[in-house]
C-alpha cells in the first residue's frame, strides 16, 4: 500500500512539472533570477613569465628552472568601472600554496604576483585568476624543473 502511494505522489509531481514547464511550485513573484557578475571585467592578457618590468611581462614561458628563483603571473584587465579586485591563487599539484588579492583601478589596469622557486617546488603548477565573486577568468599552467 505504501509503495502505491509513493508511485501516485511521484506521478502527480511529474504531471505538475509537465503542466507548468518548471520544477517547483512557487508563484512567479518568488522567482529569483540568476546572479549577474558584479563587474564586466575583461582579461586582455594573462601569462606566467620570468619577470615584469615597466608593467610588461618579460620572457613568457610555461617551464621554469628552479635556478630562475622566481615565477611571475601577469594580468591586464579592462572594463573596470570602479576600484575592483582580482585574485591570483598559486596551486602546486592541486594544493593551494599562496593567494594574492590585487587591486584594480578604472578603466584598465595591469597587475602581477610572484613566487620564489625552491627545489621542493618542482612539478606541475597553475595560477587561477578570479574576480571578487570567485568566477575564474583564466587558468595558467606551468611546470618547475631542475
Amino acid at each position: 500500500m505504501r509503495f502505491g502511494i509513493k508511485i501516485i505522489g511521484l506521478m502527480m509531481a511529474m504531471i505538475a512539472v509537465v503542466n507548468t514547464g518548471q520544477v517547483g511550485f512557487g508563484d512567479e513573484k518568488d522567482f529569483v533570477p540568476p546572479k549577474e557578475p558584479s563587474s564586466a571585467l575583461t582579461l586582455v592578457r594573462a601569462m606566467v613569465c620570468e619577470d615584469v618590468k615597466n608593467l610588461q611581462p618579460v620572457n613568457p614561458t610555461v617551464v621554469f628552472s628552479v635556478e630562475k628563483e622566481k615565477a611571475f603571473c601577469f594580468a591586464e584587465i579592462q572594463g573596470i568601472d570602479k576600484s575592483d579586485t582580482i585574485y591570483h591563487d598559486w596551486i602546486r599539484r592541486d594544493v593551494h600554496v599562496v593567494g594574492f588579492k590585487l587591486a584594480l583601478k578604472p578603466p584598465r589596469w595591469s597587475t602581477s604576483s610572484s613566487i620564489t622557486l625552491r627545489e621542493t617546488d618542482k612539478g606541475p603548477w597553475r595560477v587561477e585568476i578570479t574576480d571578487m565573486d570567485g568566477n575564474i577568468l583564466k587558468i595558467l599552467r606551468f611546470s618547475v624543473v631542475d
